[in-house]
């Protein structure tokens, strides 16, 4: 099979296109031919290995994980033989990054719950948009921010991969939502149905006098206490991406911060499983989340679409087309339709 294979940490410039051997399903692994993959920050973090500490869980000195890409959809080929969930041909999307990744592939064999049945709805490239960043969202609104109905949530970073789901999940739980985003990006976000959009370009919003029940930091930089200035005195905090800066306030001082009165500030990280992948399937066939893509690459071209987001200027997520299929994956005009 045909792989994008790295030996070494570095830039893009050091993925390589290399036949492997097919990988063959362990008794509890499905096998399955990817249709399509999509790019997370985690995979440019990975290649680079930053921050430094990454490289605790990849490898100290060179990857452990040769083939990034977490996000997949595609076909079962085969099942091992304790497998109960799936057949040859069933059409299935799942998140690899608990599993060692591998997604930059023609094939993956994957235990079979970091798969779900794909949404029936989208397209191979449209399912292989969802399962990180959508986990992340869901995850990070519901299980860490407590989000509630009627409660006012701020996206800040609201249109790219993360956060793009974030307002369309938010406002699936009922939640009063503000998007920050760029110029350019604002009626592609107002076109989810959020109660207001800030440009970020002209408007700081930690200085203005709304206050929030919940912000989740996608991207961009504020100092942690300035996010914690514009929490409702019982309000959360949670970075699930952004600047090393962020992040590692995130993580040292938010929870000193939060032992300062009632807000809690702090980071996460989403727990990839089957369980989360269903119900996003579930609100995906029933209206109330579109993944967006920005734009797709051939999998020969996945050093030049990782270079892409790491630019951290996407629209959506960015897609890996392994196998073309008829079905064309959405443009962005019409994926928030």
């Amino acid at each position: 099979m045909k792989a994008i294979v790295y030996h070494n940490y570095g830039s893009p410039d050091v993925l390589r296109l290399e036949e492997l051997p097919k990988p063959k399903p362990r008794d509890n692994e499905v096998l399955v031919k990817i249709a399509a993959a999509s790019v997370a920050a985690g995979d440019w973090h990975l290649l680079r290995a930053e921050p430094f500490i990454a490289r605790f869980m990849s490898g100290l000195l060179r990857p452990k994980y040769k083939i990034l890409g977490a996000d997949v959809a595609g076909w079962v080929e085969a099942v091992g033989r304790n497998v109960k969930q799936f057949q040859p041909g069933d059409a299935v999307y799942g998140d690899l990054s608990a599993c060692g990744f591998g997604g930059f592939a023609e094939y993956v064999a994957a235990p079979e719950g970091a798969l779900a049945p794909k949404p029936a709805r989208l397209s191979f490239e449209e399912a292989a948009a969802v399962p990180v960043s959508a986990l992340t969202a869901l995850q990070g609104l519901r299980d860490h921010g407590k989000l509630q109905p009627g409660q006012r949530v701020l996206i800040n970073g609201a249109s790219g991969g993360v956060g793009a789901f974030a307002v369309q999940i938010a406002k699936a739980l009922g939640g009063e939502v503000t998007a920050v985003c760029s110029t350019s990006k604002v009626e592609m976000v107002r076109a989810f149905g959020v109660d207001d959009v800030i440009d970020y370009t002209k408007i700081d919003f930690t200085t203005l006098d709304q206050r929030y029940d919940l912000i989740l930091a996608v991207n961009g930089y504020h100092p942690i206490g300035a996010y914690r200035r514009v929490l409702n005195p019982h309000g959360i905090y949670v970075m699930c991406g952004g600047t090393n800066a962020q992040m590692f306030q995130a993580i040292l001082l938010g929870p000193l911060l939060s032992r300062r009165g009632g807000r809690k500030l702090g980071h996460m990280l989403a727990t990839p499983n089957q369980r989360d992948l269903v119900l996003l399937s579930e609100l995906i066939d029933a209206g109330q989340i579109t993944p967006v893509i920005d734009r797709c690459y051939p999998l020969h071209q996945v050093a030049e679409a990782i270079r892409y987001v790491e630019k951290g200027h996407a629209r959506g997520k960015v897609v890996i087309t392994v196998a073309p299929q008829e079905k064309r994956a959405p443009k962005i005009g019409d994926a928030v339709g």
